[in-house]
C-alpha cells in the first residue's frame, strides 16, 4: 500500500488541479485578508463595536466566511483530483498494467484512499492555519490549543468523507460521470446547508418548517460535509459554553448564519457512514470487471 500511496502523491503533484487549487487558495487568502482588514477598520471606528461581544461577533463572522470558502477549495481539490482514480485508469488501460503485479485489489484501493486522504489533510492543515492566522491578526479568536485541535479534526473530517464518496462513485460511473455526480452531490449538500441557515432565521408555518427540515436533514445524511463544517466553527467559538451567557440562538442564525448545529451523535454517524461506504467501495472494486 505504501507504493500506491507514494504513486498517488506523485500523481497529485503533477496534476493541473493542484495548480488551480493553489491559485484559488492565494486569491481567496488575498480577498479574505482584505475583508478582515475592512471589518477590523470599521470596528475600530465605532464605539459600539469596541465591546467584547462585538469583537467576538466580528471574529465569528470572519471564521464562518473563511471556513465556508476553505471547505469549498478543499472539496474542489479532493473531487477533481480523485474522480477518475478507478474508472479513468481502467478506461485508458493503466490499471490493467498496475494490477498485474502481486498486489491485492483491496490493498490497492486502500492505498489510493490513504494517499488522497493524507494529501488532503496536509492541505486542510495549511488552509486551517491560514484562515485562523488571518482572523487572529484582525480580530480576537477564542479557544485554546485543545479547542483548535478538535476544530481542525472536524474541519479535516470532510476529506476522508469526500474521498470515500468519490472513489465509490468511480467504481460505478465513468470518469466524467463520476465528476458530474460528485459535483452535483456536493452542490446539493451546500444548497441544503444554505436553505437550513435561511429557514432557521425565519418564522415559518409548522408544516412548512417540518418539510424543509426533512429535506435538509436527508441531504445532510447523504452529504454531511456542510453540517460538519458548522460543527467545526461551533466548536472553535464554544457555542455550547456560551449558551447561558449570550443569546446564541438568534446570534448564530442571524449574524453568523451557522444554522442548526449538528450534535455529537451526527459526527459519529458521519464517521460510521464513511466506514460503510469505504467497505462498500472495496467490495465493489474487488468484483469490478477491469
Amino acid at each position: 500500500m505504501n507504493i500506491v500511496m507514494g504513486m498517488t502523491w506523485k500523481e497529485l503533484t503533477r496534476k493541473k488541479v493542484l495548480l488551480l487549487t493553489l491559485i484559488m487558495t492565494i486569491l481567496f487568502l488575498v480577498i479574505f485578508w482584505f475583508i478582515a482588514q475592512t471589518l477590523a477598520s470599521r470596528s475600530s471606528n465605532s464605539l459600539e463595536d469596541l465591546t467584547l461581544v462585538s469583537r467576538f461577533m466580528s471574529a465569528s463572522l470572519l471564521l464562518s466566511v473563511g471556513f465556508f470558502f476553505g471547505n469549498f477549495i478543499l472539496a474542489f481539490l479532493i473531487i477533481f483530483s480523485s474522480f477518475s482514480a478507478i474508472a479513468g485508469e481502467a478506461e485508458i488501460g493503466i490499471m490493467q498494467a498496475t494490477l498485474t503485479r502481486p498486489i491485492k485489489r483491496w490493498k490497492w484501493y486502500l492505498g489510493r484512499w490513504l494517499g488522497y486522504v493524507l494529501f488532503g489533510w496536509v492541505y486542510a492543515l495549511l488552509l486551517y492555519i491560514s484562515i485562523v492566522g488571518v482572523t487572529g491578526i484582525h480580530a480576537t479568536i477564542p479557544g485554546t490549543f485543545p479547542v483548535h485541535v478538535q476544530s481542525f479534526a472536524l474541519f479535516a473530517l470532510s476529506v476522508p468523507i469526500l474521498v470515500t464518496l468519490t472513489l465509490l462513485g468511480s467504481t460505478a460511473f465513468s470518469a466524467i460521470g463520476n465528476g458530474v455526480f460528485m459535483t452535483m452531490l456536493y452542490g446539493a449538500g451546500w444548497l441544503g446547508g444554505m436553505v437550513e441557515k435561511v429557514t432557521s432565521s425565519l418564522t415559518l408555518k409548522p408544516a412548512t418548517e417540518q418539510t424543509m427540515s426533512n429535506i435538509t436533514g436527508l441531504i445532510s445524511l447523504l452529504m454531511p460535509v456542510d453540517a460538519i463544517q458548522r460543527k467545526a466553527i461551533s466548536t472553535m467559538l464554544g457555542m455550547e459554553e456560551l449558551a447561558g451567557m449570550l443569546p446564541t440562538g438568534g446570534f448564530m442564525l442571524t449574524d453568523i448564519g451557522l444554522g442548526q448545529i449538528p450534535s455529537n451523535s451526527f459526527i459519529v454517524y458521519a464517521f460510521v457512514y464513511m466506514l460503510i461506504l469505504l467497505y462498500w467501495g472495496v467490495h465493489r472494486f474487488n468484483r469490478k470487471d477491469l
